[in-house]
């Protein structure tokens, strides 16, 4: 009884210290399943040890794997930089030096591109010309017009590397190429030294004849010429060769009609009716060369041009509808592509010069208010919008590029003179020539009442066309009676519609 009072109420130890047997034995006797949450150490091991522990890893082994982890981690750390540095570099910063400078480049019209659009149909008719005389080694003459800036000299370069790309792959002996700008020739005849030096074989060995004497003798006879290759001769600015006689021009498409000749011959030259002006004996003896004509560039040709340059960059530089005002002024202005990469690049300069005051102008703000650097820009997106240029930048730009005293004085105007030149500019858009001023008198009041605006009597707009004759923008005939008097437009359309196009009441005028 005595042992029983002493018990631990626990029932495990007691009160000297000593373990009771019977009790040790119950616990060990107990399940696995129903053990206690504080088992021993080595019945449930932390899964590292265990895995570790199994016959297959050892400690070792697990080591090695952690550390080739790591340093495929350390493997990829670089690549995320470098993206991120990659994806920094695509976003367009104006002020960047080397993308400012680029883009520049790229717009300049000294600069080919890799990839010549909307003159696909001119070069194959001009390649498909070359590659016959190549095939039958039988010399021809083609002339190429066409208004300034329309591509005729970069896609005759183009036509030079394919001709010769094709040559090479078909077998036949390539070209020899000859491209020449007469207006670095100092005297005309030159051009045939030129030609006659562009071929060793061909040099005169008699000092006492003149290049194109010693031309049209070897191309005259059959000699040993047919050893000789082609001779594909591009001449740029075709008339500065021009001169009183014509005797220079004639005599170079003259070349390619002898009976032996190997010459093929490209003319370049902006007028279109150059070969009929100041060819008449080719014609006559039906050696008429062939003409290619390249139209004017459409506002849907230059918009795809400039794109094309632009694509190469993985930025945005320029507001979609910046680049199609550009388009749209120049194809209805001249569709000259030099305007258009000309007014792009003085919108990219205006955009700088905007960033410079802007950044200027920030530096100084952050040194009065320091604290504002501290504070999150709200409008950082806006600003990346902005950073572009804008359809403000490419309307001054454009503004600049065709400003002309004609302009200005049409900008200067009292508002009916510049509604009566709008009524001008409707009545002879059908091809007319001239008109009366009572049938002018009719389409002003036509365009006033549309507009709601009171017209001017016929007293006063008689006298505003003699205002108007004497600033050269209307030409007045005389006659007893003011109505029949004749009226002519003196000035282009389109520089009435350039002044006038940023008032939208005077477009909807000449609408």
């Amino acid at each position: 009884m005595p042992a029983i009072a002493g018990r631990n109420p626990a029932g495990t130890v007691r009160p000297n210290g000593g373990s009771t047997p019977h009790k040790r034995k119950l616990r060990s006797d107990t399940s696995p399943m129903l053990g206690s949450p504080i088992d021993s150490p080595t019945i449930c091991k932390s899964p590292r040890k265990h895995v570790s522990a199994s016959p297959n890893n050892n400690p070792a082994n697990g080591t090695e794997k952690d550390s080739i982890e790591l340093q495929m981690k350390l493997h990829k750390l670089p690549t995320r930089r470098l993206e991120d540095s990659f994806s920094a570099k695509s976003k367009w910063d104006p002020n960047d030096i080397e993308q400012m400078r680029a883009v520049k480049e790229a717009l300049h019209v000294s600069v080919s591109p890799s990839t010549i659009v909307c003159r696909e149909d001119e070069q194959k008719r001009v390649l498909e010309f070359c590659k016959v005389c190549i095939e039958q080694e039988k010399a021809g003459s083609l002339y190429v017009c066409g208004c300034p800036g329309t591509g005729k000299s970069l896609s005759m370069d183009k036509v030079k590397e394919l001709l010769v790309d094709w040559a090479s792959k078909e077998g036949f002996h390539q070209p020899d190429v000859l491209s020449i700008n007469c207006t670095s020739i100092t005297n005309t005849s030159d051009i045939f030294g030129k030609i006659l030096g562009r071929n060793q074989q061909l040099k005169k060995k008699n000092g006492s004849i003149s290049s194109l004497q010693h031309l049209q003798s070897m191309y005259s006879q059959k000699t040993s010429l047919s050893s000789l290759n082609m001779t594909l001769i591009i001449a740029d600015e075709l008339d500065y060769l021009i001169t009183k006689d014509r005797a220079v021009l004639h005599d170079l498409f003259m070349l390619t009609t002898l009976p032996f000749s190997r010459c093929i011959l490209i003319g370049i030259a902006n007028a279109i009716d150059l070969a009929d002006r100041f060819l008449p004996r080719l014609k006559s003896l039906n050696c008429k060369p062939i003409v290619v004509t390249f139209r004017a560039y459409s506002k849907d040709q230059i918009l795809r041009i400039l794109q094309e340059r632009l694509s190469e960059f993985p930025f945005t530089v320029f507001q979609q509808q910046a680049l199609e005002l550009c388009a749209r002024k120049v194809a209805a202005a001249s569709g000259d592509m030099r305007k258009a990469l000309c007014v792009c690049r003085s919108a990219i300069e205006m955009l700088e010069a905007e960033t410079v005051e802007s950044s200027i102008y920030s530096n100084s703000l952050s040194e009065e208010t320091a604290f504002v650097e501290q504070m999150p820009a709200p409008g950082n997106m806006k600003k990346q919008e902005t950073d572009v240029v804008r359809i403000d930048h490419m309307a001054v730009a454009l503004s600049k590029t065709y400003r002309s005293s004609v302009v200005d004085t049409i900008q200067s105007l009292p508002h009916h003179q510049q509604i009566l030149l709008c009524s001008a500019v409707k009545l002879f858009r059908g091809g007319k020539k001239d008109t009366t001023l009572g049938e002018l008198n009719k389409s002003y009041t036509d365009i006033c009442k549309s507009v709601l605006v009171p017209p001017a009597g016929i007293l006063e707009l008689s006298s505003m066309c003699r205002v108007l004759n004497d600033q050269g923008l209307l030409k007045l005939g005389q006659s007893r009676d003011d109505k029949l008097r004749r009226v002519q437009l003196k000035v282009d359309e389109a520089d009435v519609t350039f002044a006038l196009q940023g008032i939208r009441f005077f477009r909807n005028c000449l609408q």
